[in-house]
């Protein structure tokens, strides 16, 4: 019965959007779309654990998704979508859960050749980069993994999503496109963040924040170029001494650029993030940390259905001690917990257009984004290797 738990949770969540695409008369059918995935994966480590007891002899299965989205168009300037995404990832408390990732009402206020612009309304993905928008689909991934130092699972709900109102604008011009997003809301900030903050485990309440990004897209996509800015804030309290509360404020600032030729793909985005704790009576948790992270990443299309993978992929938690060493002298941690460098190998075969399978291996040297969840810091190993195998499902 435990095995069957998460299956039945899973189909709770899709049931009712089911039922809702054969609800609506014919008439509509031709605006009503509706779309799912699903993925598993195994995951070997010889040392530290990833997405549950990886390093076990057996490796580990817990990672999984579960995703259906739906979408209408009852007028031509209004459009209404979402996504309910079911998602286990090691040890989260809320694994299995299913959850809203996205639903908005889209309206229109202007559409023709050279112009879209519109406002959203609703829980919205964060432009973020290249990837976070799209990043639950594992068919829009380029790995089966997206690259740690910057699309962080470990507290993947610090930038994820957004309550609130989002404004957007395309601008078609002769030889490219520019795309234009801003938005103000509350994050949805969960339990993951809350643990990778500190070992304390806080709780962190989102308040409201701002996210703006000013992608260009260059002869069809052939060169993109995008700035994403954000400022994510919420309340901090405490957990064990409820006179310890501030604002903790999370400020990241992403360059992105991507070529892509016919067969092959370059692609790199450089972030620089501000963290910083402020507005606390007890001054030893005010401070701030400015950190940056980078990745190079190619990708090779043997053919339509092969594809390879090679990505370098580099983060520091504090560039003032990148090597962490004033941390660990202070007794905080160990000196690997404050950066990572990965070396990333992947292989991808898309047996029908709508299965696909995966595996990558990862060479690291650092901890900085491994899951706090699955590990006891004092455990953990600076020099690891990962095999993650998948499989995924789309329609």
């Amino acid at each position: 019965m435990n095995r069957l738990k998460p299956l039945l949770i899973a189909t709770h969540a899709v049931v009712p959007l089911l039922w809702a695409a054969n609800a609506y008369p014919i008439e509509r059918s031709d605006t009503f779309q509706i779309h799912g995935f699903l993925s598993q994966a195994l995951i070997v480590t010889d040392d530290n654990n990833f997405f549950g007891s990886s390093s076990d002899d057996n490796g580990s299965l817990e990672y999984t998704e579960l995703g259906l989205n739906a979408s209408l168009r009852p007028y031509n300037h209004l459009l209404v979508a979402g996504q309910i995404l079911s998602r286990k990832a090691g040890n989260y408390s809320d694994g299995w859960q299913p959850k809203l990732d996205y639903g908005v009402v889209d309206y229109q206020l202007i559409a023709d050749e050279r112009r879209v612009l519109g406002v959203q309304l609703g829980r919205f993905k964060n432009p973020f980069g290249f990837y976070n928008q799209t990043r639950d689909a594992p068919s829009t991934r380029p790995g089966i993994l997206l690259p740690q130092s910057i699309y962080f699972d470990r507290s993947r709900s610090l930038g994820l999503a957004s309550d609130g109102l989002s404004l957007y604008d395309e601008e078609r011009l002769s030889n490219g496109t520019i795309y234009l997003q801003g938005g103000v809301g509350i994050p949805q900030i969960n339990s993951d963040a809350e643990i990778s903050l500190s070992p304390s485990n806080p709780s962190l309440e989102g308040k409201l924040s701002t996210i703006g990004q000013i992608l260009y897209s260059h002869d069809g996509g052939r060169i993109n170029a995008a700035l994403s800015m954000a400022q994510v804030r919420s309340d901090y309290q405490s957990r064990q001494n409820h006179q310890v509360k501030g604002e903790f404020v999370f400020q990241p600032i992403i360059l992105s650029l991507q070529y892509n030729a016919e067969n092959w793909t370059l692609t790199t985005e450089y972030e620089y993030q501000k963290r910083e704790l402020k507005d606390f009576q007890v001054s030893p948790y005010n401070g701030k940390a400015n950190g940056e992270s980078l990745y190079v990443q190619y990708q090779y299309r043997f053919s339509s259905r092969w594809q390879g993978l090679l990505r370098y992929d580099y983060t520091v938690t504090d560039r003032s001690d990148p090597n962490g060493r004033r941390y660990a002298a202070a007794g905080q941690g160990e000196d690997y917990s404050r950066f990572a460098k990965d070396m990333t190998v992947g292989v991808q075969w898309k047996a029908t257009p709508n299965w696909r399978f995966q595996a990558e291996l990862h060479n690291v040297n650092g901890t900085a984004w491994l899951p706090r969840q699955d590990n006891e810091a004092k455990d953990t190993d600076q020099y690891w290797n990962m095999l993650l195998l998948q499989t995924s499902f789309s329609f």
